[in-house]
């Protein structure tokens, strides 16, 4: 300002998109002295603009006025921000003496607006959010009061953010219907741009955009066909084609992002074709595009540019969609109904259900599985009249069984998979009137092969006698697993639509609940078998009605278990890369939140950086993996608008709040996520999204264009946020990319209610077979007992090996499972990882204590012993659950070992941390302290 006085008037054309900016405070500040301007005093504060008084405390000079200020409270990662309300201080003599509260405050000298500022060029609102005054909307909506709606173009650098306004360029440009369009493409870039569609009068319904061929002034085409909307449709996570219609209400603003795959042979020149906007009953628009196609070819479609938003073809990408066999796994051997895969074998009986089930030589039923349908006290009796093979590839097959009993008829489609999965389809219909007492799933297991229970809102560990299990949204705990180290089966009850639900049910099946009166029970039946009850209660059925009660089997363990896991040792602190293989690790993996990977489950905006770092790894011969999943998406995506203009086809509908970016940008119709505090002071600020959806085929596109061109050797991934038909697509993007790529899967104790109680390893068992190893971690107990160390936490029943987290673990009650901690606050493994590389442990057989041929028991049975065996040399890992100190004596196999007691030393070598050295003769007594152990090394003398 340059006018002297006592108060000064500012009018702010600001041209705010929030809905109620008087209830908002506004701050001056003094730029000379930096202190807030005491005497200020909001006359008019709307949406269109403000006009504030204030004291020019310091006379002439630059002042800050400052609006939407808010108070943050919470955690950073989870924050609550609150903008503050209104609050005038201003002095009243001051304010009564320029006559504020009258139209005398119009008279005051006049400050001028020099600019209008944001935080950064992330918080700009210009040009998008930029709104048009209602006067200027009122005039367009005159002008164009003969059309049904307007359509208005826009580029992909300018994302339409609003819904509810214009932007004020559109009200000074005009519509695209009138204007026209125009743009450049290279040759093979796949070319986007948006339209925006104004339901000025009414609602309009299915919406849709077509397109003409396109043709240059040579007679050169570019068809219609290599058009596309992705607001219309595209194609799902499994590959199948779907449409969407799309609405918008009155009075706002519909965002479509079209693209164009430019062919790499096209012609340059100029092309023009026409678009059609079409409103069901309201007929259409058209809209002429000028197209340039330049002579420069763009390479992988434009990707290496977020920016392009070339990507956004990604969302129909098929990559990975098909039955191949991936590693370890080996194609499928049919016998007509004998199945085989690694390791295990499935007989499938008349009915379609398997009748024996062998896993490592081991038969794991008593009697065929069934699906029993019971009526006036008596379960009807099935007759197959049909069976069929419906596909059959390397790594699945899929058959149809028809059968019939009274007056039901019964279908049942299996699809056997490579990795040892089994899903089921099965649709019970009634011919009449049916008045069923139960239909039911029945799983007889030999009680040899089910020592272990994880599942159903129970804990891993030794199995109970009885267990039983009611349906409850809260809690997506609606599956079960029965086994032991050798063999072992995971049934998961399912709804008729493939859903990911992590914590709760998107909804309870309807045919397996029955209103309350389904569940589930395992129960101890004679002395061979344990008995697992699906059970769906009484119901009266009308005709013609069909039931849909689908279910998964997995039969474990999914494979052998990895000896590469050795020699895969891990640091997490995200140090130089020659710091962490003086630390003796083999794997560096790269968190979200840091300058390398700042953005969650966005890794492509700062490629660089990450590129370099793992160049400098590889130099070192070490791996680099990163963290990168779905569940939650930073908001610095490119593709934001873009994919929140699908309404809640990626992002989950949402109440709002978190980041104040998140509130000023987004508003509303969101659900916050993870916050990451950055290094340079801001916000990644992260909202939900769905869990299947087109978003995961972009996923797996990203991670081969990581894989390719940044040179990243797999995923970290914390939690899982897809099923297991994405991850076999993941599995497939990284052999297929580059084989050697790994996948680490890390989970935190989820057995609480706010989780679902819900164990990670039962819950994730049915990706187990595509990934290398685990790290269960945070709140896992390590105090709790062997049976719970064996199936939460240890990974070794279902053919994976795993690590320890919380409190860095149990060094010694971890090596009797083949575990250690990582580098990772304050964990120090490198003086055991010595020891495994001097003693060759890579080399060695692991027989644990749950083994019948462990060759090693100690006279205290809460202290377990497992044997590492080796030519010549054994390893012993002891670690005691005994509550006091106790002194233990070896019980050895010497004639399994090859050794003679006589000629052989016990040595204890001194480990940091760990324990000291010592020397043992065979039938010492080995001191033992409660939660610790020993390491010891028996050679011949």
């Amino acid at each position: 300002m340059t006018d002297k006085g006592d108060a000064v008037r500012v009018h702010i054309p600001w041209r705010r998109r929030d809905a109620s900016p008087e209830k908002k405070a506004v701050i001056v500040f003094d730029a000379t002295s930096g202190k807030t301007v005491s005497n200020t005093f909001p006359e008019l504060i709307k949406r269109e603009f403000g006009d504030i008084v204030f004291q020019p405390s310091s006379g002439p000079g630059v002042y800050l006025v400052y609006y939407m200020p808010f108070k943050q409270t919470g955690s950073p990662y989870f924050p609550v921000v609150n903008y503050l309300p209104p609050k005038v201080e201003a002095d009243p003599a001051w304010v009564e003496s320029n006559g504020l509260k009258t139209e005398a405050w119009e008279t005051l000298p006049e400050a001028q607006t020099i600019q209008i500022q944001a935080r950064g060029e992330l918080n700009r609102s210009d040009p998008m959010e930029v709104i048009a005054t209602k006067a200027e909307t009122d005039q367009l909506r005159e002008d164009m009061r003969h059309s049904p709606f307007i359509v208005f173009d826009e580029d992909r650098a300018h994302p339409i953010r609003m819904t509810q306004d214009l932007p004020e360029r559109w009200v000074e440009r005009g519509s695209a219907s009138t204007m026209g369009i125009g743009g450049k493409a290279k040759r093979g870039e796949f070319f986007t741009f948006q339209l925006g569609v104004w339901a000025f009068k009414n609602t309009l319904q299915k919406v849709t955009v077509t397109f003409s061929d396109f043709k240059n002034e040579k007679g050169n085409l570019l068809p219609a066909s290599v058009w596309r909307c992705i607001n219309q449709g595209g194609t799902d996570w499994l590959g199948r084609k779907f449409s969407k219609d799309v609405t918008i209400a009155k009075g706002e603003v519909g965002a479509f992002w079209l693209g164009a795959q430019i062919p790499l042979q096209a012609k340059p020149g100029a092309y023009i074709g026409t678009l059609f906007v079409k409103a069901n009953g309201l007929g259409f628009q058209t809209v002429w595009v000028l197209l340039t196609v330049t002579p420069e070819a763009a390479a992988e479609a434009g990707d290496a540019n977020p920016s392009n938003m070339t990507r956004l073809r990604w969302l129909d990408s098929t990559i990975g969609l098909d039955d191949e066999v991936v590693a370890p796994y080996t194609p499928l051997k049919v016998n007509g109904p004998s199945v085989e895969c690694l390791g295990r074998k499935v007989l499938f009986g008349a009915d379609g259900f398997p009748s024996s089930i062998v896993s490592n030589g081991h038969e794991i039923l008593t009697k065929p599985i069934s699906i029993i349908a019971e009526t006036g006290g008596t379960d009807l009796a099935w007759k197959s009249k049909t069976e069929r093979t419906l596909t059959k590839a390397p790594g699945a097959i899929t058959r149809q069984t028809d059968s019939a009993a009274g007056s039901m008829s019964m279908t049942c489609v299996s699809k056997m998979e490579a990795d040892g999965y089994i899903n089921f389809r099965v649709a019970l219909t009634a011919k009449t009137r049916l008045k069923m007492d139960d239909i039911r799933l029945e799983i007889p297991i030999k009680r040899d092969m089910a020592p272990f229970l994880m599942g159903m809102g129970r804990k891993g560990g030794n199995r109970p006698t009885e267990w039983d299990w009611n349906w409850n949204k809260g809690y997506a705990n609606n599956m079960i697993w029965l086994g032991s180290v050798d063999a072992g089966l995971q049934c998961k009850l399912k709804g008729p639509e493939e859903s990911w639900d992590l914590f709760r049910l998107t909804s309870i099946p309807d045919a397996w609940s029955n209103g309350g009166r389904g569940g589930c029970s395992v129960t101890e039946r004679g002395k061979d078998t344990v008995l697992l009850r699906a059970y769906s209660g009484a119901r009266d059925l009308k005709p013609g009605q069909t039931l849909l009660f689908n279910f998964g089997l997995l039969i474990t363990p999914v494979k052998p278990l990895d000896p590469a896991h050795w020699t895969q040792r891990y640091d997490h602190e995200f140090i130089a890369p020659e710091k962490a293989k003086q630390n003796g690790a083999t794997i560096i993996n790269i968190h979200q939140g840091n300058d390398l990977n700042p953005n969650i489950n966005y890794p492509f905006l700062a490629t660089d950086k990450l590129s370099a770092y793992v160049k400098q790894a590889h130099a070192l011969g070490m791996k680099v993996k990163i963290y990168y999943t779905v569940r939650e998406l930073s908001t610095r995506l490119p593709e934001l608008w873009a994919l929140r203009s699908l309404g809640y086809e990626v992002f989950t509908d949402g109440p709002g709040g978190g980041d104040s970016w998140l509130q000023e940008h987004l508003v509303s119709h969101y659900k916050p996520a993870w916050h990451t505090p950055l290094s340079d002071g801001s916000v990644d600020a992260a909202i939900t999204t769905v869990g299947l959806s087109r978003w995961h085929n972009y996923y797996l596109e990203g991670l081969g264009w990581l894989i390719k061109n940044v040179g990243i050797d797999g995923l970290y991934l914390d939690g899982i946020g897809y099923d297991r038909e994405i991850m076999k697509r993941v599995r497939k993007v990284m052999d297929r990319t580059r084989p050697g790529c790994l996948i680490d899967y890390h989970c935190g104790n989820s057995f609480q209610p706010e989780y679902g109680m819900n164990s990670c390893a039962n819950q994730f068992m049915e990706h187990f077979p595509y990934i290398n190893s685990l790290w269960f971690g945070e709140g896992y107990d390590y105090n709790e007992s062997p049976d719970y160390w064996l199936t939460e936490i240890s990974g070794i029943p279902f053919g994976l090996y795993g690590e320890m987290l919380q409190d860095n673990g149990n060094p010694w009650r971890g090596m009797v499972y083949g575990m250690t901690a990582r580098y990772y606050s304050g964990a120090d493994p490198k003086h055991i990882w010595a020891l495994w590389d001097d003693f060759g442990i890579a080399k060695a057989k692991m027989l644990g204590y749950w083994s019948p041929d462990c060759p090693v028991h100690t006279s205290d049975p809460d202290v377990l012993a497992t044997a590492y065996v080796r030519d010549g040399k054994t390893l012993i890992a002891l670690a005691s659950w005994n509550k006091n100190s106790t002194q233990v004596k070896l019980a050895l196999d010497w004639k399994s070992l090859g050794l003679d007691p006589s000629k052989v030393t016990i040595t204890a070598p001194a480990v940091k941390g760990f324990q000291p050295a010592a020397t043992f003769k065979p039938d010492d007594p080995i001191p033992v302290d409660p939660t610790h152990g020993w390491m010891l090394i028996i050679t011949r003398s």
